[in-house]
This record gives structure tokens, sequence and C-alpha cells, in this order.
């Protein structure tokens, strides 16, 4: 007798989606009483709404010392800005809010967008509405949605397809975001509607929306500043003849994995097809309905699209999504990432306007001391008036100045002690980190309060190999989940347990290649240490013009490991 296979039962999760009346939840009765943070259902339910409750780690022992029960907590809020673009009021209004509401602290992500930390319950509400007052938004910045769409953020007029890409990203954007009256109930209008349930089911989503988070962004064969491998939907630019034709899409593209689970690891998204500009929206709801409806609902820990690329294969993802394209299926053209741009520093736009680039380390904006970096980027967008753009490698740009506005952002920079990005060596500009400890529920480890002293002990290695210019990057993340995409870098240095880390080396700065597991459990105060032997052969041994990450590849897995034993 033939056995049937049972379909697994659904997550928790799912159930909490198809039971909370249209994303509503008890959401706004919780923030009408008077308590300070929700419960399970609504915590799930918040994430739609761009919004995660936390926890302050660090205030443990202090309440516990103090007598206050229960735990100290808070809420990271997260925008939407598709393409990372901001106007300067808007860019003001930010800031207002991170002075009221937040920490005082502005983080970039590496999603180009912002995010505060910090808010708690009275605050909520007033800080999404006020970044909705500046025709913003943080609907769909979180959840099991498509969230925010990336794009090159530079303002380069002398190449048509850079603006082509950060318009397409806003039409994807607009057209993927969710349609449910939940949001602006709650957060704009603050109207509660009459008891009962709200049978909204989103004309894309359905009512269960999907079945984890979906990641999509726009690059550029030459300058993937986006890490498009590492995204769910990517949409890659074709050029053809000296004009942008439209683009390869890539799916399957994901970071986050489970310590101690084979099943779960990252993938480098594959090139299913190619479409025409006029294309794109419907290319992009295609494959969210696919996911939608053949996703892993019962273990989110392989929920991701990347799991139905990988188990399934090309050739018969390429045939299931075809029966979703509303047009024929064309296969892809022959494209690939060959390179990457910070666009950092003094640039012209082509246009007779100018843009500066400047570093961010780890995204956190915030005044300490004699170091004052949200009153320099404030005094620079209050007196220049100028545009911001936001950067996956969590950096900012200054955009639309005249020729004169150098000497003056030079000078704001100086007063206020922020080190220009000529000044900052190659690798600490090409790093990142994750919030992590004290905030991140998910946090093992440090990260972004732990990667700038591991910088600060490997510079001067670098210095004295001669390898200071070298362009390589290092991603630290204080989990396996891989928020900083850690998992394609030169070096990815990911929580393991407690204050030891997994270092990772061999991958590709430009985002087209895993890399490898060098060792585990390398205790945080060891990482320089281990790295440096292999630093030393790669001195030593490159063949001209090879990166750190190739020379990696080149002499395979087992001799790094053995050379960093």
């Amino acid at each position: 007798m033939t056995q049937v296979k049972e379909t697994p039962a659904p997550s928790p999760v799912e159930g909490i989606k198809a039971a909370s009346n249209g994303l509503r939840g008890t959401i706004i009765q919780t923030i009408s009483s008077g308590i300070d943070h929700f419960e399970e259902g609504d915590k799930q339910l918040l994430k739609f709404h761009g919004t995660y409750q936390q926890e302050n780690r660090d205030a443990r022992k202090s309440r516990s010392a103090e007598g206050l029960a229960g735990k100290a907590y808070s809420f990271m809020i997260r925008a939407r800005i598709p393409g990372g673009i901001v106007t300067a009021n808007q860019w003001l209004a930010l800031d207002d809010l991170a002075g009221k509401y937040a920490n005082n602290t502005i983080r970039l992500t590496s999603r180009q967008s912002i995010q505060y930390h910090g808010v708690v319950m009275s605050g909520l509400r007033e800080t999404i509405a006020g970044m909705n007052a500046c025709l913003l938004s943080t609907l769909s910045a979180c959840g099991d949605v498509n969230r925010n769409v990336m794009a090159c953020p530079a303002p380069d007029s002398t190449n048509p397809v850079y603006k082509a890409m950060q318009e397409d990203a806003h039409a994807v954007a607009m057209h993927l975001a969710p349609k449910s009256s939940a949001y602006h109930e709650i957060w704009v209008n603050g109207v509660r509607q009459p008891t009962g349930v709200v049978e909204e089911v989103d004309p894309i989503y359905g009512k269960l929306w999907l079945p984890r988070k979906f990641k999509t962004a726009f690059g550029l064969p030459l300058d993937n500043c986006v890490d498009i491998h590492a995204q769910c939907l990517g949409y890659l630019a074709v050029h053809e003849n000296g004009k942008h034709t439209g683009y390869n899409v890539l799916v399957g593209g994901g970071q986050g994995m489970t310590h101690g689970r084979a099943d779960t690891f990252p993938h480098i998204s594959k090139a299913m097809c190619f479409i025409t500009r006029d294309q794109v929206c419907s290319a992009g709801e295609a494959v969210i309905k696919l996911f939608r409806d053949h996703g892993n609902r019962a273990d989110r820990k392989r929920a991701r699209i990347k799991y139905l690329v990988a188990d399934w294969g090309v050739d018969k993802f390429r045939e299931v999504l075809a029966t979703y394209l509303p047009f024929p299926l064309v296969l892809p053209k022959a494209v690939e990432v060959s390179g990457i741009d910070l666009h950092l520093g003094w640039n012209s736009q082509g246009d007779g306007k100018f843009w500066y680039g400047l570093s961010v380390e780890n995204g956190r904006i915030k005044d300490d001391g004699a170091f004052r970096l949200r009153t320099a980027i404030r005094t620079i967008v209050e007196e220049l008036g100028c545009e911001v753009r936001l950067s996956a490698m969590q950096d900012i740009l200054f955009c639309q100045l005249e020729e004169s506005a150098l000497e003056k952002i030079v000078q704001i920079l100086d007063n206020c002690g922020v080190p220009l990005p000529d000044k900052r060596s190659a690798v600490r500009k090409l790093s990142l980190a994750c919030p992590a400890v004290p905030t991140c529920p998910l946090a093992i480890c440090e990260s972004e309060r732990a990667l700038p002293g591991v910088i600060d002990q490997l510079e001067p290695v670098l210095g004295e190999l001669g390898l200071y210019t070298e362009e390589f990057g290092i991603r630290m993340t204080g989990c396996p989940n891989g928020c900083v995409r850690p998992y394609q870098s030169e070096i990815g240095l990911v929580g393991r347990s407690g204050d030891k880390y997994v270092v990772f080396v061999g991958g590709q700065k430009n985002g087209s290649r895993l890399n490898f597991l060098g060792k585990d459990l390398v205790p945080r105060t060891e990482i320089v240490n281990t790295l440096k032997p292999l630093l030393v052969r790669y001195k030593d041994e490159r063949n001209s013009g090879e990166n750190f990450g190739d020379y990696c590849q080149r002499i395979g897995q087992d001799s790094c490991k053995a050379i960093m034993a």
C-alpha cells in the first residue's frame, strides 16, 4: 500500500497571521492600555508594521540591583526608503525624531534605510506617525513581505541606467507594498475600527502573507554595491550595444543559517530569466506569488526562497516561474557581476552638480564626546539643503551639491571630529557590522561594539605586512542569521558562543562568491592572531593582482584551515 506523505503542520507564526484580523491583532488596544510591551502574537505582527519589540540586555543587572521587575522593553523602528533616497527636509525630520523618541542615534542599515533603537512604548506611535508625516513609511520594512528595495544610490547622470534603476526600485517597492489598511488605522489615523474580524486579503500576498521575509535589489555588473547575489530577488542591469535593455532576474540569494543544522546555509542567487524595463513589476509579483504558494510554512528555519531554488534546481524553478509570469520566459543574458564602488569622497554627478560620500563606521550616527557625527551630518544638510542618499555599505551620500560645497563639508567634518574617507583604512571602509547586543534578541555575541576594536588590532598588522591599502572587507554579525551578509566577504566573523566567533575566509569583494569556514570558536581577542599567519602567506605567495579572497580560494579550504589552526 502506498503511504501518503503527511503535510507538516504550519508553524505557530502562520496561525498568528491567519488570526490577525488583517494584521491588527490587539496592537492598538495594547498601546492604549499603558503597559510597556506586547504579548507574543502582537510581537510577530508588529514586524509587518516596521518595528520589533526588543529588550535592553545591558540593563538586566542594574534593574535587578534596583529591585525592578521584568525587562527593559523598547522598540527598534525601521523605515522603508526605496533606493535609500531622502530629501533634506526628510533627513532633518528623521534626525528630530531620533532626538525626541530614540536614543539620540540613527543607524544606517545594510539595506539602505535607517532604524531607531531605544524607543519606548509611549513614543512608539508618535515616532511612526512622525515618519509618515515627512512622507516616509515603516510599512513592510520588516515582516513576511517584500522589504526595502535597494538600488545603487549614486546620482550619476553620465549613465542613465542609475536613474532608471532607482525609478524601477521605487516602482517595485510600491507595487509590492502590503495593501492592508491596518497600518494607517493604527499608526497614522489612530482610529479603532468596529469590533469584529476584518476580512482583508492582500491581492498579491493573500491572507497568510509570505512564508518568511523577502529582499529585493537592483544592481549593476560593474558596481554591485547592493550585494545583488545575497538577495531573494535581484534585477541585474543588462547593457547591449551601449543601451540599457533590461534586467536579468536573479532569484534565491540569502545569508541566514543555523549553527548545527546542515540543511540551512547561505546561498548565492541564480539567473532565471531576462526581462525588459516595463516587466519589472509583473516579474517581481510572479516571483513573490511563487514563493507565497510553494515556500515552507512549517519550518521557518527553511522558509526562505533560497531553499526552493536550492532544492528544486534552476531548471525546475524556471519551469514553475514560467506559469506565474504574464509573458513568455526568456533565458537570461550572459552577464556577470565584476566590480563594486563605495561612492565615497568628492564626485561629479555629470550634470554640473556633485556628491560627497562619507564613510560611517558600522552605520551608527551619534555624537560621542569630540566625535560629533550626528551634529556634522545635520549641519551639512541644514546649511547646504542637500539631498541625502544611503548606501548598502551603511554610508551616506550628500547629493546635488555646488562645486563650492566641498570646502564647507570638509570644514564641518573637521570641526566635529569626523575623519574624511581618505583618512580611513580600506578594510575599515569596507567593514560592516549588525547591531547585535544589547538590543537584538537573536544576538549570541557582540558585533557593532566589537568590530571597531578588531580592526584597531588588525590595521597595525596590515601596515607591518605592507597590506594597509589592500581592499578587502570584514563583516561581523552577532549570530548566524547574517544580516550584514558576512558569508560573501573576504573575512566573515559570525557569532558562535559567548565571546567566540566562526571565522570565514575566501569570499569576493564584489559579492559574487560565498566564503568558507576557516576556524570555529575563535575568541574575539584572538581573531587577528588567527588571521595573521594567513595574511603573511598571502603577502608572500599571492599572484600579481590577486586579492585576499581569491588567494584563499586558490589554496583551498583545507590549506586555510591548516594555516589558521
